[in-house]
């Protein structure tokens, strides 16, 4: 069983500044597990959000499995995070300054098979900063240029 699975947002890195990193389980269905085994899933547009002491990641797609028959899951349901109490708390903090949201940034299958979220606290990049990541990123790529020649 190969664990190849890695569903990334690519988007994070250029809208957002990407503060802290937390890895979470995911509570999903037999259904959506099999899915996502199978590489079918998106998290570009998706968000996490704090409900009661939970956290959700909402808007994250998982297409319906193929073989599955009248049990299928709901491709965009919002589907609660694992993480112990400290890390939610920390979370919650954060989210309630103003501009920090959370974001998934990687999708994942760990070596014992298992869906993991890894998910950033985040705040969102202006103009002018997506100007400068883009400028710094043309310089590395032209300085591996000329180092290879």
């Amino acid at each position: 069983m190969s664990n190849s699975v890695n569903i990334r947002n690519k988007k994070a890195g250029f809208e957002y500044f990407l503060l802290e990193e937390f890895t979470a389980g995911i509570q999903l269905t037999g259904t959506e597990i099999k899915s996502i085994r199978a590489g079918k899933a998106s998290i570009n547009d998706a968000y996490c959000n704090v409900i009661g002491s939970e956290l959700f990641v909402i808007n994250m797609h998982i297409a319906e499995y193929e073989h599955g028959s009248y049990n299928n899951h709901e491709p965009k349901r919002d589907r609660k995070l694992l993480l112990n109490r400290r890390e939610i708390r920390k979370i919650t903090i954060k989210i309630n300054e103003r501009g920090f949201t959370v974001i998934p940034v990687l999708l994942f299958l760990n070596e014992k098979g298992l869906a993991k979220l890894k998910i950033a606290i985040a705040k969102g990049k202006k103009m002018y900063d997506k100007r400068q990541t883009l400028k710094t990123k043309d310089q590395r790529r032209e300085m591996e240029r000329d180092e290879k020649d």
